[in-house]
């Protein structure tokens, strides 16, 4: 029988609260960008459809170049990318700020707001190699440890992006909208510098071999694949958020759709903490499946609900899918890459999660306005069933060739600390 290892355990591992405190100050802000720039952009500029469009532009930006990012920590360590990056951020958003004070024509905006995208620090990414270096002298004993770490990380990401939107929300509107996105700035900065600086948790970097190419994460089959049923989830996320308010605007109680989303929310990580505590007899990858068809299943309903208790009750089903899938899906890449792209591999899943729910959100908006509120939910069922279909059909891709992957040569300039054998199986 696997071992099951609680989150006692692992909170106890030495050194971990060193960079799990700076990592939750510099990921909370994650979810805070979208909003702040929508409640400013709105507020200055008087127009939703200028606001979103400034929103998506960063959520895009940051979908396509973090996984470059993650790839240049691999190389370089954390805390040589990491601290340019915030510093780059906080100089964007502060741009950003003040044109929009100034009702800088849109196109200004558009150009702070890409860098200001670009350069939002892949911390959860990061913390998850950082997990992945503390138990690798472990070996195969390791496992449980990394799949229980995996689904705390799930949890955590599920708090940042219920509670970054309802901060950012208050500060705006019980000081200024401008502050909501400053105060984005200045967690961003300040976590972000004191995660850089715990050096000593993090992975070694990957000195390449003189003459060899380091290839991408994204060069791995099973990456690429996890990369797209990632898509398929952020796409419920983005249909989700619009859907959810729009119906609640449709039966008059606006201010129904946080709670609402919050069901949606706090169903995952529900599922997430139980997830991490559970001795799992079937495979990783078999988990991930079964996930993935019970999202479908809970996205197929709701476009067919009559009101918002049903909703709920609905969106609960979608929400307790969602943590499981993810946690079974950044374990699979970890067993599909080198150590040096690993953070980078961590990056190109979150980025097509950021990229989903921009496309999400999109596509949902653009079917309410058409044909009502309930026809938005068609994009979290399409979405995920997508998603399904090409992991069901290309699952082969998610077992790892030869003991080893081949995406990245090089050597760990601490040595070359052992691979979590066995992560798929536990």
């Amino acid at each position: 029988m696997p071992a099951r290892v609680g989150y006692g355990a692992l909170l106890r591992t030495p050194g971990v609260w060193t960079f799990l405190v700076p990592a939750l100050v510099a990921r909370l802000p994650y979810a805070m960008l979208g909003m702040g720039i929508l409640l400013l952009v709105k507020d200055t500029h008087g127009s939703y459809g200028t606001a979103s469009t400034v929103a998506a532009v960063a959520a895009v930006a940051q979908a396509l170049v973090g996984p470059q990012t993650g790839r240049l920590a691999d190389r370089y360590g954390q805390a040589p990318v990491l601290v340019p990056t915030v510093v780059v951020h906080a100089l964007s958003v502060g741009a950003l700020i003040a044109l929009a004070l100034g009702h800088a024509p849109a196109w200004s905006l558009f150009l702070a707001a890409a860098p200001a995208g670009a350069s939002v620090p892949q911390i959860g990414a990061m913390v998850r190699a950082r997990w992945i270096s503390t138990f690798s002298a472990e070996g195969a004993a390791a496992a449980p440890k990394v799949s229980t770490a995996f689904a705390f990380e799930s949890v955590t990401d599920e708090f940042t992006f219920v509670i970054g939107p309802i901060l950012a929300a208050a500060v705006a509107t019980s000081v200024s909208p401008a502050a909501g996105l400053a105060a984005e700035a200045a967690l961003t900065l300040a976590g972000g510098l004191a995660f850089a600086a715990q050096r000593r948790t993090a992975p070694a970097r990957v000195v390449r071999e003189p003459g060899v190419r380091q290839a991408s994460a994204l060069a791995s089959p099973g990456v690429r694949l996890l990369a797209g049923t990632f898509l398929g989830v952020g796409t419920v996320f983005g249909g989700m958020q619009v859907s959810v308010n729009a119906f609640a605007d449709s039966v008059g109680q606006h201010g129904a759709a946080g709670t609402v989303y919050g069901v949606f929310a706090g169903g995952s990580m529900v599922a997430g903490v139980l997830y991490g505590v559970i001795a799992w007899r079937r495979s990783v990858q078999q988990r991930m499946i079964l996930g993935y068809a019970l999202l479908v299943l809970g996205c197929s309903t709701l476009w067919a609900m009559p009101n918002l208790v049903a909703l709920s009750v609905a969106g609960l089903v979608c929400g307790l899918a969602i943590a499981p899938t993810l946690i079974s899906g950044y374990t699979l890449v970890e067993t599909l890459v080198e150590d040096g792209a690993k953070t980078e591999a961590f990056t190109w899943l979150t980025g097509a999660i950021g990229l989903g729910l921009a496309t999400g959100s999109t596509a949902a908006g653009q079917l309410i306005d058409a044909h009502g509120p309930s026809a938005g939910f068609l994009v979290p069922v399409t979405g995920a069933g997508l998603g399904l279909v090409a992991l069901v059909t290309l699952r082969g891709l998610l077992v790892p060739r030869g003991g080893r992957g081949a995406v990245a040569a090089g050597s760990a300039e601490r040595g070359a600390p052992g691979r979590l054998v066995g992560a798929t199986e536990g």
